[in-house]
């Protein structure tokens, strides 16, 4: 494991790495000591904690994974689907395409993206994770899978493994009707979960080496425990949150390593975006706009060996605990509760109201060529897409950020990627893309309890069809558009501009917003 950061950003952040060393934070943190964040935190932080001896604790679970993987394997059972959202589904799909093995992550609720996870039943074995055991995204796609195994004449029980927390509503559940059931450390919050039974089931019954990553990450706790300028852990903590008055912002380019940089958008961006306070990960490729821009309040992170202010590499192991002790150590410099996410239950209690209540409905502002456009915490003028981008982009200051989100299957529509980088050439400022609902598990408590410097556009669309889900009173296309409504309402109601653009026709609306955009 190596880690450097630029001579400039060294003397600018050396106050912070001085009071990390002098108030012996890193070997406090690994003793678990849960005062470090100050009495608010101290009853959540002491069952929090897990996730520093996680590389020892798992390794128990390692012979049931085995030897389901070679049951599995036996009966001619080769592909593999993770049910999941945030932290349960976004180690598990680093690991296993570091690994080169491979695994469907369904972290939609996009009805064409879940029936398209629906299929090859015979040779198909599905993973359902979820901590809380109540995540509705989660159970929505079990009940669909359980529904579509029966049709096929193929037991669920035998098909279907349930990675929770011990004593959760489907913990309760899975064990009474017979499914196998992995329980994970219910002292290691989900983005802090790599590696446990939530990193390591999927990744392990796909094929991924998990010993050799719990070995990794087992070399590198005794060097991130120490009070010292060498610890890596400590360097990056004051790189990223060593001065959030002047840089708040950190752009994560890991292209090498496929998948970490949306790891540590959730790890870091959920930890710390809170009580208008913390520090915002915006993954870009090598070819970003950004990397041409000098951001007075932006760090530039790069895995491998390209110029940065921050550069970093090492096994997958080694960089999961690097980055978990980083992000409890910004944590302290920033002054927040790392293991809480106070503001992520407001857009699922606004997307349950409207399930509940469908008649309750934004009405449209205008249709322009099939795109139909609506407006939250923001009064547009006007009636073109155009005239709402710029209205919308004229809110930007030194300060803001961007950020896209796209409520359409992200295996079908990965085209709407492209929008990242137009908007960046086209605002000089950092933007975040996030696929929706996936990103409401990551970013979006950020975006409610970080700093209020977010501008939203919110791309919703035809998904070509729908799709039940079993015992449910709606279906998969009703649910995401009151996650996307719910959470464009609660963004309005903290006083942040949200444009939502409803495509019609998702290619054709994209090249649209894409004109508009960049011109």
């Amino acid at each position: 494991m190596r880690l450097s950061v630029s001579e400039e950003l060294l003397a600018e952040v050396s106050p912070a790495i001085r009071r990390l060393i002098d108030d012996q934070v890193a070997t406090r943190l690994a003793a678990k000591d849960h005062t470090l964040w100050g009495p608010a935190a101290e009853s959540e932080a002491e069952i929090r904690l897990g996730w520093i001896d996680s590389a020892a604790d798992s390794i128990g679970l390692l012979p049931g994974i085995f030897e389901l993987r070679d049951r599995f394997r036996a009966e001619g059972v080769d592909r593999f689907v993770l049910c999941g959202m945030g932290g349960s589904s976004l180690a598990p799909e680093v690991i296993t395409k570091t690994a080169g093995v491979e695994l469907l992550v369904l972290d939609s609720t996009a009805p064409d993206q879940v029936s398209s996870a629906i299929r090859e039943l015979a040779r198909t074995a599905v993973i359902v994770s979820s901590k809380s055991g109540s995540t509705v995204e989660t159970d929505s796609q079990k009940r669909a899978f359980e529904s579509a195994f029966l049709n096929a004449g193929i037991d669920p029980k035998q098909r279907i493994v349930v990675v929770t927390d011990p004593g959760s509503p489907l913990d309760v559940a899975s064990r009474s009707a017979g499914y196998r059931v992995f329980n994970a450390d219910p002292n290691v919050g989900g983005r802090y979960s790599a590696l446990t039974a939530f990193g390591l089931v999927p990744s392990g019954l796909a094929g991924a080496d998990i010993a050799g990553l719990l070995s990794s990450a087992s070399r590198a706790a005794h060097e991130l425990a120490h009070d010292s300028e060498d610890n890596p852990a400590i360097l990056l903590a004051a790189a990223l949150a060593g001065d959030t008055s002047k840089r708040d912002k950190f752009l994560i380019q890991t292209d090498g390593l496929a998948g970490f940089g949306d790891w540590v958008e959730q790890l870091v961006a959920e930890s710390t975006g809170k009580e208008d306070r913390g520090v915002l990960p915006v993954v870009v490729s090598s070819s970003a706009p950004e990397h041409a821009l000098s951001l007075s309040d932006t760090v530039k992170v790069t895995f491998g060996n390209s110029p940065a202010d921050v550069n970093f590499s090492g096994d997958l192991g080694e960089l999961f605990l690097l980055w978990e002790y980083a992000t409890a150590l910004a944590g302290y410099l920033i002054g927040i509760n790392p293991f809480d996410q106070p503001n992520v239950e407001s857009a699922k209690a606004a997307a349950r109201e409207l399930l509940d209540s469908p008649q309750v409905a934004q009405e449209i502002e205008f249709t322009d060529r099939g795109v139909a456009v609506h407006q939250f915490g923001i009064e547009l003028i006007g009636s073109t897409v155009e005239s709402a981008i710029e209205q919308l982009l004229a809110r930007l200051n030194q300060d803001s950020y961007l950020a896209i989100q796209v409520y359409l299957s992200r295996t079908e529509y990965p085209q709407f990627e492209v929008l990242r980088d137009v908007a960046a050439r086209r605002t000089n400022r950092p933007v975040t893309f996030g696929w929706g609902p996936r990103f409401l598990h990551s970013t979006g408590q950020y975006h409610k309890g970080g700093p209020q410097q977010g501008i939203f556009i919110q791309i919703t669309g035809n998904h070509g069809h729908d799709l039940a889900v079993p015992e449910r009173p709606f279906s998969f296309a009703e649910l995401i558009s009151a996650q996307a409504l719910g959470d464009a309402n609660v963004l309005a109601n903290h006083g942040l501009p949200v444009v939502q653009f409803e495509l019609s026709e998702p290619l054709q609306g994209l090249q649209m917003l894409e004109r508009a955009i960049a011109s």
